[in-house]
Formats: C-alpha cells, sequence, structure tokens
C-alpha cells in the first residue's frame, strides 16, 4: 500500500470536536471516539501540500473561484463515476447540510410534505422539521438476510398532493446501502408517476467498497436529472470536512437558479479559500490515495466483522457495502438506548452516535466509525469487549443472549 493509514496522530487539543468532544461534554478522559464522520487518517499529501502552499502566503482575504476548481470537479465526476456534468450545472454550498436546508426552503413551502427514509442521517430530519415542513416517514424495510432495502409500496401508500420532495441517501447513512441501478430506477419510476422532486445526498459517493458501484441518481436518465438536485462534496472522501466546501448539481436550470437564488437569500454564496484550494488538489490529485484508503477501510470491515462473530456474537453486526460507518445492533444486551449509550460511554470508554438518532428504528443500535488506525480500532473492540464480559460476571446479572434471529 502506497500510503500509511496505520499511523496514528494524536488529534487531541487540536479543536477537533471528534476528539475533544468527549472530555469537554462529559468530563471523561482516555476515550476512543467512533462517532461523527471524521477520519483519523490525514489528507492526501498533493491536499495538505496546496494548502501549506496557499497559507505561505500571509494575507487571507476573500476568495475568488478560478474554473479549474469547477473543471476538477467535472473531470472526477467523469472519471470515477462516468457522470457528464456540465459547468453550468454546478453551484456551491458551504457543505451538504446547508445544502439540504436550503433546497428544502427552495423548493417545498411551508407544511409540504418531505419523505426521509429512516433509518438515516438525523440532519434531514432537521433539515425538514426545523424549516417547517411536513415529515414524510417511509422506513426502509429488512430484506434478505436483514440487508436493507427501499420500501416502495409503502412509500406510494403515504404521498399526499402536498409531499414535494424526497431526500435520498445514496449511499446511505447509517445502514451502508450501495443502491444498485435497478434499485434507484425502481424509485426513480415511483417519483416520475408521483411528481416528486429527488434531492440525492452522494456525500459517500466515493465510498463504495469492494463489489458495488455508486451508481449517482441523476445519471439514470436525462427524465430523472431533471427533476434531481444532488448534494456531492470532497469531505467525507478526503478527510477534509473542515474546508466546509461542497457542491450541488442539477441539469435543469430552473432547480438550479431557484437553489442560487436561495443560497444568496441565506448569504452563503462566498467562496472559501482553503476549500476551494482544498477541493481542486482532492479531485485533482486524491485518487491513488482514495484506492488505497478503500483497500484499508475493507479490512477494517473485515475486523469488525471477524471480531464481533468470534468475540461478541450477541452483537450483530450490519456489513457496510459502502461508507466508512456501521451499524452494531446491540439489543441482546437488553438495554434501552440511554442505558447502552451510557454503558459504552463510561464502562468500554468508546464513544459511539447512538442508533435512535437515526430514526426509532435503530433504537438498541449503536452506529461505529470505522474510519481510523486499525490499532485504534483493535482497541476500541477490545474495551468493549471486556466491558461485555464484566457484565456477564456481575452476580445476578443475566448474559446477553448468545445473538437474534
Amino acid at each position: 500500500m502506497r500510503h500509511d493509514f496505520d499511523r496514528i496522530v494524536d488529534r487531541r487539543n487540536t479543536l477537533s470536536l471528534k476528539w475533544d468532544h468527549c472530555e469537554q461534554c462529559f468530563g471523561i478522559e482516555d476515550v476512543i471516539p467512533m462517532w461523527v464522520a471524521d477520519m483519523d487518517f490525514e489528507a492526501p499529501p498533493a491536499v495538505a501540500e496546496a494548502l501549506r502552499s496557499r497559507a505561505a502566503h500571509p494575507i487571507y482575504g476573500y476568495a475568488s473561484t478560478p474554473d479549474s476548481f469547477w473543471q476538477a470537479a467535472i473531470d472526477w465526476l467523469d472519471r470515477r463515476h462516468g457522470w457528464k456534468v456540465e459547468r453550468k450545472w454546478l453551484a456551491r454550498s458551504p457543505g451538504v447540510v446547508p445544502a439540504l436546508s436550503l433546497c428544502v426552503n427552495a423548493f417545498t413551502e411551508p407544511g409540504d410534505g418531505v419523505v426521509v427514509q429512516p433509518p438515516v442521517y438525523y440532519p434531514f430530519f432537521w433539515a425538514v422539521e426545523n424549516n417547517g415542513r411536513r415529515l414524510v416517514r417511509n422506513p426502509l424495510a429488512a430484506g434478505a438476510g436483514g440487508r436493507y432495502v427501499m420500501d416502495l409500496a409503502g412509500l406510494e401508500s403515504k404521498l399526499d398532493e402536498r409531499t414535494r420532495l424526497l431526500i435520498l441517501c445514496s449511499p446511505h447513512n447509517p445502514v451502508g446501502r450501495v443502491w444498485t441501478a435497478a434499485e434507484l430506477e425502481a424509485l426513480g419510476e415511483v417519483c416520475e408517476r408521483r411528481d416528486l422532486l429527488v434531492l440525492a445526498d452522494e456525500i459517500h459517493m466515493d465510498l463504495a467498497l469492494r463489489g458495488h458501484r455508486h451508481v449517482p441518481f441523476a445519471s439514470l436518465s436525462e427524465k430523472l436529472a431533471a427533476r434531481t438536485i444532488t448534494c456531492i462534496a470532497p469531505s467525507q472522501t478526503f478527510n477534509v470536512a473542515g474546508l466546509a466546501t461542497s457542491l450541488v448539481v442539477a441539469s435543469n436550470p430552473k432547480l438550479l437558479s431557484r437553489y442560487e437564488r436561495q443560497l444568496r437569500a441565506s448569504g452563503l454564496g462566498i467562496a472559501s479559500l482553503f476549500g476551494n484550494v482544498g477541493l481542486e488538489a482532492a479531485y485533482r490529485h486524491g485518487a491513488e490515495w482514495l484506492d488505497d484508503l478503500l483497500e484499508y477501510l475493507e479490512g477494517n470491515v473485515n475486523l469488525v466483522e471477524r471480531f464481533l462473530a468470534e468475540r461478541l456474537p450477541m452483537l450483530r453486526f450490519v456489513r457496510p457495502e459502502g461508507t466508512y460507518l456501521a451499524l452494531i445492533d446491540c439489543r441482546s444486551l437488553g438495554m434501552d438506548q440511554g442505558a447502552l449509550d451510557d454503558f459504552f460511554l463510561r464502562s468500554a470508554r468508546v464513544y459511539f452516535d447512538s442508533g435512535s438518532m437515526f430514526g426509532r428504528e435503530t433504537e438498541g443500535f449503536e452506529r461505529i466509525n470505522l474510519g481510523c488506525p486499525r490499532a485504534t480500532l483493535l482497541e476500541a473492540l477490545e474495551r468493549i469487549a471486556r466491558a461485555i464480559e464484566s457484565l456477564q460476571d456481575r452476580p445476578g446479572d443475566p448474559a446477553p443472549a448468545a445473538g437474534r434471529g
């Protein structure tokens, strides 16, 4: 492997939300944070060098955006995903989460219905409810072998004349599905028939794991592209979320114009100086680094799957097809969500994202972040194993069940 993902970098006291949160909020030291979608790997060398080079100039004023910024994204989408995007389809955003709210406000009115498919990334709920729209929940269904699928029959039954928009998470966070072209086409048929716009959050598009391929929803057909707004960013792929730069793609000029009006009205259209530099460097020079990252993440997924099967069979690992995030079903421990979260934090000293954050469908689950050096991941798993073993050793406490059906 050409890049060293085993290297451990101390991130404490670096204004890292991920690493400093537990001590600041809970007063607990020596916690391994495996929560927020932020990897513990150094960004690609070309990105770090580009940022250092620009930082060497001591004036950091307002930034213009060169044509090369847009072309880097266009070229990346073509090379990596076979998606041919034109410059006139692109606009910027300070991040995908802000873009979600901007789009909800641009394309719906207060009281309109917006579909989400939980368990799903929790800012989807915020983007709908905090902006006075009506949340239409269409939960994913458990298919063969517990693999999550979209419930399209359920979706049709929940739509009414004021349901305007569906937010698609692709690849899906937190269940880790990389939707197939056939699944997306079936969803597209419903959206065309019921005249739904699609807001596609594809921030994890570059992180499909072995045997899986991400298909941009808007690449399926011109008809679907005309009703789709896609959000992308280098942030999750290259671990540069702090640069606060993302893109919105819409081939329909009316949709893009409405989005850009909302962007300007919100005062968020100014470019990030270092975001511009980082995005261009990542998309131009990050492919080799990404290939190595995907191989390393595959190894981390395999490690967790083996460890739980051998040492903690009472926990069920939902193996991801993409992203570096995954669900662990902990319901056999017999704890409610609050007790479960507290147990992992205080007894195991491992901090997860609570399953209930993603919807009631994953109460009793935890979301684990696998984007860390293997030694860190193994230490976290050992801590969890020791904590669960201590539960089993307590007099009068029932032992966790061996597994779930």
